[in-house]
């Protein structure tokens, strides 16, 4: 039996300096953009702020806080 050659999981970067928005909502333009548009604490709002910036549908996602577990 052939052993299967094990690949290691790349990590996806989705943001430019996630340390800042730690705990924060973040609005980019797209998923390929890796700058914030705007943050915050709540999500609608951050979604609407993007709006107000001309940002039509932004991608709005969660930034954990360092050490946070995330069960999807």
């Amino acid at each position: 039996m052939k052993k299967k050659e094990v690949i290691p999981m790349q990590a996806n970067i989705l943001l430019n300096h996630p340390e800042k928005y730690n705990g924060k909502y973040v609005a980019k333009r797209s998923f390929q953009d890796m700058d914030v548009v705007c943050s915050g604490n709540n999500p609608k709002e951050v979604a609407e702020k993007a709006n107000r910036k001309g940002i039509i549908n932004p991608v709005v996602f969660y930034v954990p806080k360092k050490g946070m577990v995330h069960i999807y």
